[in-house]
């Protein structure tokens, strides 16, 4: 059987610009999306979406049970199957409200992708991450060499991200102008960096500073 179907492709295409302008999803969640859906495509062999049946979602969650990650060789985690399922659940749930699929698809075949409670419960879960100390980063940041250019950005860079508490991306889109020495703030503005969620944020690192100062390790903001 080919290993794509037309009909489909022209269908999912509309379905990721929905998710992309209405419901204003980025451009990266939607290709986490677009590719659970190929995963269901995979399970049923690329069948018509409009043929579809409540055994192909059972079908589905079988097969994602038995799958091995190709990152950590093992059964993938129960918080991976639970996106994948309700990802290919809300597309066939907007499917089901789409004209020539209407009286294939039934909104309430579309809950027949839905985990198990526990599965649901061990996915939403909040897990603790660990996290280096302030002792831990201060002290790495006495251990960098600083003797070049490049070392003591390197060092700068650490040091902002612990002043801060910036994400990664956040960082390598600032700009100069982002940052307010005298006020001792860092506003991240959405038109420019990449906060979380692109929601502009203003971060004040004061307080941090005298912290530092009054630590043990004094010595990283003189």
């Amino acid at each position: 059987m080919s290993k794509h179907n037309p009909k489909n492709e022209r269908i999912k295409h509309q379905y990721l610009a929905y998710l992309e302008e209405a419901q204003r999803l980025s451009v990266k969640s939607a290709d986490i999306a677009a590719a659970a859906i190929a995963d269901f495509e995979k399970s049923t062999r690329h069948k018509d979406f409009a043929a579809f049946h409540i055994e192909q979602a059972r079908k589905y969650k079988r097969d994602l049970s038995g799958l091995i990650s190709s990152k950590t060789k093992r059964p993938l985690a129960v918080a991976t199957i639970h996106s994948r399922l309700l990802a290919v659940k809300a597309f066939f749930f907007w499917l089901a409200g789409q004209p020539g699929y209407k009286s294939r698809v039934s909104y309430s075949d579309c809950e027949y992708f839905n985990p198990s409670a526990n599965d649901s419960h061990i996915a939403n879960a909040r897990r603790q991450r660990s996290a280096p100390s302030l002792e831990q980063v201060t002290h790495t940041l006495f251990q960098m060499p600083f003797e070049t250019d490049i070392e003591k950005r390197n060092r700068a860079l650490v040091a902002f991200a612990l002043l801060t508490g910036a994400r990664a991306d956040a960082l390598a889109s600032l700009k100069i102008t982002n940052v307010d020495l005298q006020k001792r703030f860092v506003y991240q503005d959405a038109r420019t960096v990449k906060p979380s969620f692109a929601r502009p944020q203003k971060q004040h690192f004061s307080r941090l500073v005298t912290v530092l100062r009054k630590s043990p390790l004094n010595g990283l903001t003189t």
